[in-house]
């Protein structure tokens, strides 16, 4: 489970990130990013979205765990200051944990939240 401090909560905060932020697409997810506006140097906050196109309830809470624990794998090499929405595709719910992952971390790095390995974040227009 995610920290409460790296959860976005507040309806009127993913409806924000879902509106102003920068969107990129996967096949399985779809990630959404925008900066704080209230503390630039807070922990990043994500929610999670998983529709009713992805199936009954047990099907969605599954994908939403997996999108949840793929995150939190990599919480300590985020970037600060940013909330992020990921949405699940319907292909997410044939997906298996290690396909979601790799989707996860391939658009935490396009979107400038992952930090690379040395220690600098990928920007948006730089090749990886």
């Amino acid at each position: 489970m995610l920290p409460s401090r790296s959860r976005l909560r507040r309806s009127a905060d993913i409806g924000r990130v879902r509106q102003r932020g920068r969107r990129w697409p996967h096949p399985l997810i779809v990630l959404f990013v925008d900066k704080q506006l209230d503390n630039e140097s807070a922990d990043s906050r994500f929610a999670f979205a998983v529709g009713r196109h992805i199936g009954k309830a047990a099907r969605r809470n599954r994908v939403k765990r997996r999108l949840r624990e793929s995150v939190r794998l990599v919480l300590d090499q985020l970037e600060p200051g940013y909330d992020c929405l990921i949405v699940a595709r319907p292909g997410a719910s044939t997906a298996d944990y290690e396909m979601l992952e790799q989707a996860v971390c391939q658009l935490l790095m396009r979107g400038g939240v992952l930090k690379r390995r040395g220690g600098e974040s990928v920007s948006e227009g730089s090749q990886a």
